[in-house]
């Protein structure tokens, strides 16, 4: 699965009823070694921004999880960190809050985009294809 595929895989688990956080996680599992079930119980409370406190968005939460299994812990500081500011640039915050805010009667990003763009990011960011 290529990485536009696996970014569609989290959309679309995140529209069957997945958390943020567990769509994106669960689109990047075979990073890690463990199982989808396992990621989906990890992520299951970042949703709605780190347990419905409209903080940090539970999509950008699962992709910075999987960086740590992906490094094993270790140097996952840099990567998190681009993450971040790869996110931020695309969707214009990292807040669940800021991010459905609306303007111009649309959210800043929506739920699936922001899903999409943290398997992209998190894929360029680690050299995934």
């Amino acid at each position: 699965m290529d990485l536009k595929e696996r970014a569609e895989k989290a959309v679309e688990l995140k529209a069957t009823g997945y958390t943020c956080a567990q769509a994106v996680s669960i689109a990047l599992a075979d990073q890690t070694n463990l199982a989808e079930e396992q990621l989906r119980q990890i992520a299951a409370g970042f949703g709605a921004g780190m347990g419905n406190l409209e903080a940090t968005c539970g999509a950008l939460v699962g992709a910075v999880m999987i960086a740590g299994m992906k490094t094993k812990g270790k140097g996952t500081i840099k990567p998190a960190r681009m993450i971040q500011e790869t996110f931020r640039e695309r969707c214009g915050a990292i807040k669940c809050r800021d991010l459905k805010t609306i303007t111009y009667g649309k959210p800043l990003c929506s739920c699936e985009e922001c899903v999409r763009n943290a398997v992209l990011v998190y894929g360029e960011i680690l050299g995934l294809k």
